[in-house]
């Protein structure tokens, strides 16, 4: 069964492992736990009968006038079972007041992402790969 919950208790970075399949420089799975711990709000979809974390979604936000939610992922075996969905439902209860929320996501994704009510906008956006990229 999936839960999800929005804290670390209980788990360790290692639990993170297996996301970010296909990134160039992908986080480190102790990367990734300070991405949740800093990030305003986030939430993760936790298997109970493997005790897998199977999904995760993190928002940045001021509380007030806008959010970003700059990462969505669920592990490629439990794709297309609802828990992205689920997921984008449980951050938005997180920011519900804010008058916008924020998303970037690759050209593929954009009819997942307007299914569940987000419109595309113009905008741009810099990416500093190497600064992620561990020390070989």
């Amino acid at each position: 069964m999936i839960v999800y919950r929005d804290h670390l208790e209980g788990l360790t970075p290692e639990a993170l492992r297996g996301f970010f399949v296909g990134w160039p420089t992908p986080p480190t799975p102790e990367q990734h736990w300070e991405i949740l711990e800093r990030s305003f709000a986030f939430v993760l979809a936790y298997d109970t009968d493997t005790q897998e974390v199977v999904g995760f979604v993190t928002a940045l936000s001021d509380g007030v006038f806008a959010a970003f939610i700059p990462l969505l992922e669920v592990r490629p075996g439990h794709q297309k079972c609802g828990i992205g969905k689920a997921l984008v439902q449980q951050i938005e209860q997180r920011l519900a007041g804010v008058y916008s929320i924020d998303l970037v996501c690759d050209p593929e994704l954009v009819p997942y992402y307007v299914t569940l009510g987000y419109q595309s906008l113009a905008g741009q956006g810099k990416r500093f790969r190497r600064r992620n990229a561990t020390p070989q």
